[in-house]
């Protein structure tokens, strides 16, 4: 069930818990930032120092190799995929499972906004698959639908509204291929995430209904593993699919 399918008394309680979550746990710089000052913030994250340890993380935080288990096991299956898009690429935890999965014909494009963070990817990958360019989640440099994959991870929360990147993701991808999509959620865990790498983080009630909104309905909700899913930890992973009209 859905928030929008939800009793009033609980509506109103999840936007009261939702405001107090984000005015004392939540960073509060996304909502304060224009458009300009949101992409010149994150590119001073990922270009600087935070960026430079930013695959250590990702290993120590374990979020990485379970990645990649997930697509390993199955549970997102990559090997169906020609044409896959992977947005917000950073030191290319995604990527570099794609790289492995993936059958040698499979085109593979990342993309990044920060330019440092595709250098860093490029030689820490040393694959030469990938294309690799520069781009603007919001203002994807592809035509409508090009890939029958698309997968982001942890980007969405570096905008205040997830809508017109979401709406951009649905743009490049083909009816019925797959969003591959992971995001900060406001959990505790989440919390922290949000303040060490001064992003947002989201409902998954919320996100549920936005994806619908803009065309990516949910076709499953998946976990890195069952204990991240008996605690409500490592944030909303899902897949979204683009309906065939």
């Amino acid at each position: 069930m859905t928030l929008l399918n939800a009793s009033p008394q609980r509506q109103r309680n999840h936007k009261l818990h939702r405001r107090v979550f984000r005015r004392f746990v939540e960073f509060q710089g996304i909502s304060r930032f224009t458009s300009k000052q949101n992409r010149s913030h994150v590119k001073q994250i990922y270009d600087g120092p935070a960026g430079a340890v930013l695959a250590l993380s990702s290993l120590v935080s374990l979020h990485e190799p379970l990645v990649g288990r997930v697509m390993r096991k199955g549970k997102f299956d990559v090997t169906r995929f020609k044409n896959i898009l992977d947005v917000g690429s950073g030191a290319g935890q995604i990527l570099g499972h794609l790289i492995k999965e993936t059958s040698p014909e499979t085109k593979l494009v990342a993309c990044d906004l920060s330019h440092q963070m595709l250098k860093r990817a490029q030689n820490r990958l040393k694959s030469q698959r990938p294309d690799f360019m520069a781009a603007d989640l919001t203002q994807l440099p592809f035509s409508d639908a090009t890939f029958d994959c698309v997968t982001c991870g942890y980007v969405l929360e570096y905008l205040p509204d997830p809508t017109p990147g979401l709406e951009e993701l649905g743009r490049v991808l083909m009816p019925g291929g797959s969003l591959f999509l992971l995001a900060t959620e406001d959990t505790i865990s989440g919390a922290m995430n949000s303040r060490t790498w001064k992003c947002r983080t989201y409902n998954r009630e919320e996100m549920q209904e936005i994806c619908e909104q803009c065309g990516l309905p949910w076709r499953e909700q998946l976990w890195l593993t069952p204990v991240h899913k008996f605690f409500k930890l490592g944030g909303i992973l899902v897949e979204a699919v683009k309906p065939v009209e």
